[in-house]
């Protein structure tokens, strides 16, 4: 089990099947808040449901494709990050995030996309991060723009939410740009040992 600091009583560790009761408690509490911004499907309402999302994304790491990850906050889960998609044979990610009200203006999911950012591109050697996000959700798109990613477009009326089509803005970072924030910014990166991701 790792688990990476992301500040003072705050830490990134793996989100598992067995996380279902307190998933399904942090969804709960963070519902209403996220419903705007993530699909149907992440927001359940029982822990059945939890449960079912949380094998979804361990059946796919054990593909070496998406993986989950939680934030807690004084050992209390808050939100988390997540690789959407992963796929090293094509050398593309895509690397989303939710957050509790409770957790946000900490810089915690900044500290935690990094995190991500360094394993896949750098451990992983893949060529590419995306971030997709409605593109009036503001939080999102400033955390894309402070780990370093660019606005490559938006893809109109692409993203069905809520009985309404919304634009969807798409930025990305490429792992020699990702390097080169890194090597002059070595300060930023999250506290404690490289996790081992896989």
């Amino acid at each position: 089990m790792f688990r990476l600091d992301l500040g003072p009583s705050a830490h990134l560790r793996p989100l598992e099947v067995w996380h279902a009761e307190e998933f399904a408690e942090h969804l709960d509490r963070a519902r209403e808040h996220i419903r705007p911004w993530v699909g149907p499907s992440f927001v359940t309402t029982s822990v059945d449901g939890a449960a079912a999302t949380l094998a979804r994304y361990a059946n796919t790491a054990a593909g070496d494709g998406g993986r989950l990850y939680g934030i807690w906050v004084d050992d209390v889960l808050r939100g988390g990050v997540m690789f959407v998609s992963f796929s090293a044979a094509a050398g593309v990610c895509e690397i989303g995030c939710w957050l509790e009200p409770a957790a946000e203006g900490r810089g915690l999911v900044t500290r935690a996309v990094t995190a991500l950012l360094d394993w896949a591109l750098i451990e992983r050697g893949l060529n590419r991060a995306e971030w997709r996000c409605r593109a009036d959700n503001v939080r999102s798109a400033a955390v894309a723009e402070r780990v370093g990613m660019r606005l490559e477009g938006t893809l109109r009326g692409a993203w069905l939410n809520g009985g309404a089509f919304h634009d969807k803005q798409v930025w990305a970072i490429l792992r020699s740009e990702h390097a080169a924030l890194r090597s002059r910014t070595p300060a930023s990166a999250p506290t404690g040992s490289r996790p081992p991701y896989r």
